[in-house]
C-alpha cells in the first residue's frame, strides 16, 4: 500500500470557528409514528434514539445501494429530523412518502425554517468526554448541537437552531474549510452525484456508526447485511490527496489495470494547504497496489492520507 501522508499541521490551524452550511437541508417528520415509521426506512434504530443521541443513516434502495445519506435526531415532542444534502430532499421526500401509507406521519421540508452551523476548535460548545463522542447530542440554549468526528485532533459539531436562534459564537470560518473538513473526517455524505452507486460498506459505514444490524427490517437490509456476513465487500472509503484537481465522479486508476478504474471520488474539496483532498470508494486490491492515478493510469498521483479512525473487523 501506498506510503501514508499527514496533513501538515498548519493546515489543521485554520479549521477554528462556526462555518454556515447554506449546502444542507432538513426533512421533518411529526406525528405519533413518526419514529417508528422511518425505523423502518434506514439503516440505522430510530426506535430507540434518546434525546442525546443523533443518528448517522442511510436510505437504500431495494440492491442495497444508498439513496440518500442523513444526520438524524429526534426532539421532545418526538418528531424526526433528518439533515442532509439540499439536491436530494425533494426525490427523499417522495421515496418516503410512497411508504408513509397508513402510518401516522407526516414529511415536510423544514430547510427554510432553520440556521445550520458548523463548529471546529474554540467555537465547539465544551462537554464532558462521554458526551463529546462522535453522534452524542446537545441542547444549549435554543439550539441542537451534534458531536461530529474530529480532524486532526480538531473537535467538530453540527449546529442547528431557529430563524430566531442567536448564532453561535465564533470567528467566520469559511464553508470551503468546512467542506475539507467533512473531507478530512473520512465520514461521506451522499450528494445527487453518486446516489444509487454505493452500498453503505463502501463508505465505511458499519464502522462510523451509520449501520445497525441488529435492527428490523428496511429496504435494502438483505444486500446490507450479506455483504458484512458473507465478507462480499472488496471496496473501502479511503481519504486521498492529489496536486490536481478532485471532483465528485472523478475515476481514479490504479497500478494493476490501465483499463479499467479501481475508485471513484465520492466528495472533494481544495486542501487549505494546496491541492485537493477526497473521500474515494475504491477496490481494496488496488488500493493495496498503491500506485493511484486521476483519470487515467498516467494521469496525476493520488496519495493516501490517514483515515482518522479504525475499521471495525468485527461488527
Amino acid at each position: 500500500m501506498q506510503n501514508e501522508t499527514n496533513v501538515p499541521h498548519s493546515e489543521s490551524e485554520v479549521l477554528n470557528g462556526a462555518a454556515p452550511l447554506d449546502y444542507l437541508g432538513i426533512i421533518k417528520i411529526e406525528g405519533e409514528d413518526a419514529a417508528k415509521f422511518i425505523h423502518g426506512q434506514l439503516t440505522h434504530d430510530f426506535s430507540l434514539l434518546g434525546l442525546e443521541q443523533a443518528r448517522l443513516a442511510a436510505l437504500c434502495s431495494p440492491k442495497g445501494r444508498m439513496l440518500a445519506s442523513f444526520i438524524g435526531y429526534k426532539d421532545a415532542q418526538g418528531n424526526i429530523f433528518l439533515i442532509c444534502h439540499k439536491d436530494l430532499i425533494a426525490t427523499t421526500m417522495k421515496r418516503l412518502s410512497m411508504f408513509v401509507l397508513r402510518a401516522k406521519a407526516r414529511l415536510s421540508d423544514v430547510t427554510a425554517s432553520f440556521k445550520l452551523y458548523g463548529l471546529a476548535g474554540d467555537a465547539i460548545f465544551p462537554a464532558s468526554a462521554e458526551a463529546s463522542t462522535p453522534w452524542s447530542k446537545m441542547h444549549p440554549s435554543d439550539a441542537v448541537v451534534i458531536n461530529l468526528y474530529p480532524v486532526l485532533g480538531v473537535p467538530r459539531q453540527l449546529w442547528i437552531g431557529s430563524l430566531s436562534a442567536t448564532p453561535p459564537n465564533g470567528t467566520g470560518l469559511s464553508q470551503n474549510i468546512w467542506l475539507w473538513s467533512e473531507v478530512r473526517s473520512g465520514v461521506a455524505t451522499i450528494c445527487s452525484a453518486v446516489a444509487d452507486m454505493l452500498v453503505p460498506q463502501m463508505l465505511n459505514y458499519e464502522s462510523v456508526g451509520g449501520i445497525n444490524f441488529k435492527k428490523g427490517c428496511y429496504p435494502g437490509q438483505e444486500v446490507v447485511a450479506r455483504s458484512q456476513f458473507r465478507g462480499t465487500i472488496k471496496r473501502r472509503a479511503f481519504v486521498v490527496h492529489s496536486a490536481a484537481e478532485l471532483k465528485i465522479g472523478d475515476l481514479v486508476y490504479g497500478a494493476t489495470d490501465a483499463e479499467q478504474e479501481c475508485a471513484t471520488v465520492v466528495q472533494a474539496a481544495a486542501a487549505p494547504g494546496g491541492g485537493f483532498d477526497a473521500i474515494i470508494s475504491g477496490q481494496l486490491a488496488a488500493i493495496e497496489q498503491g500506485q493511484l492515478h486521476l483519470a487515467s493510469a498516467n494521469g496525476a498521483d493520488v496519495t493516501l492520507l490517514n483515515l482518522g479512525y479504525k475499521l471495525l473487523e468485527d461488527i
